[in-house]
């Protein structure tokens, strides 16, 4: 059962399940502490597992503030130590990596290693691109249902779409009560349009696996590898059938991965 916890002067809402070594899931554009729930699930017997929804998403409410991936770096710092968790494994994907990464470097001590899904330093020309298009995209779709069936096309592997894996998606997507509005879609994006961190990179001294999709047409290998290599001692390895999110696509797989990594570099690690 989920809480909305102080953090800072903002009450983020979190969902914390499982017993073991703590784990902090952060989510991407427009993603609630439900993305994340094949990790809720398949995890919950080795790990304490904390996910939360990002400012502006699900039931965490967007301040007036200028919005920028270090107030959401600082958000995640702050559910932590409003938890009392020392550190943690942290998990991003999307736009939720390029958050991890901003807090493995600002707040280090919380960080025990970091796994980074689709993941980049900074958009090149075409994610940039695309990242415009979902733009404006959720401003002009018919409806919120042809929204995500565009949307999505980038996000899943043709094969979820033909399978219906993306259609029960949209409907969970759909069902839930505490829709993202267009405006706060938006300001996340425009937090990540011109975020740099690949100068500072070097300075993670975090245990870092970097995963990638070989099918991402977003963040694609290349990004995903540049974020690895200048990552002292990072790992890297591509999901070759796979796009954004394998996490939801693949789970069992995707979990078994990390756990194998976590497990690797032990409670202490980072």
């Amino acid at each position: 059962m989920g809480q909305h916890v102080r953090a800072g002067e903002l009450d983020i809402w979190t969902e914390q399940v499982g017993e073991g070594p703590d784990v902090l899931l952060i989510g991407g554009l427009g993603d609630t502490v439900e993305s994340w729930q094949f990790q809720l699930d398949g995890l919950a017997d080795r790990y304490r597992l904390t996910a939360f929804d990002n400012r502006g998403a699900g039931r965490t409410a967007m301040p007036e503030d200028p919005v920028s991936v270090e107030v959401m770096a600082d958000d995640a710092a702050a559910v932590l130590r409003a938890l009392d968790i020392a550190s943690a494994h942290v998990a991003g994907f999307s736009g939720g990596s390029i958050i991890s990464q901003e807090l493995a470097l600002r707040h280090p001590e919380l960080v025990r290693s970091l796994v980074l899904q689709s993941t980049w330093s900074v958009p090149d020309h075409y994610l940039r691109r695309w990242m415009l298009f979902a733009r404006w995209l959720v401003e002009v779709a018919p409806s919120e249902r042809a929204f995500l069936e565009g949307f999505f096309l980038d996000v899943y592997t043709a094969r979820a779409h033909n399978d219906g894996t993306v259609d029960q998606f949209i409907e969970e997507v759909l069902a839930f009560p505490h829709q993202q509005t267009t405006a706060n879609f938006q300001r996340f994006l425009d937090a990540m349009l011109d975020h740099d961190t690949t100068d500072r990179l070097p300075e993670i001294t975090a245990p870092t696996l970097v995963l990638a999709g070989g099918r991402d047409s977003t963040s694609r290998p290349v990004l995903c590898r540049a974020v690895a290599d200048r990552i002292p001692g990072a790992r890297f390895a591509v999901m070759e059938e796979e796009a954004h999110q394998p996490f939801q696509e693949i789970p069992e797989e995707w979990n078994a991965r990390v756990d194998a990594f976590w497990h690797e570099v032990g409670p202490r690690a980072g």
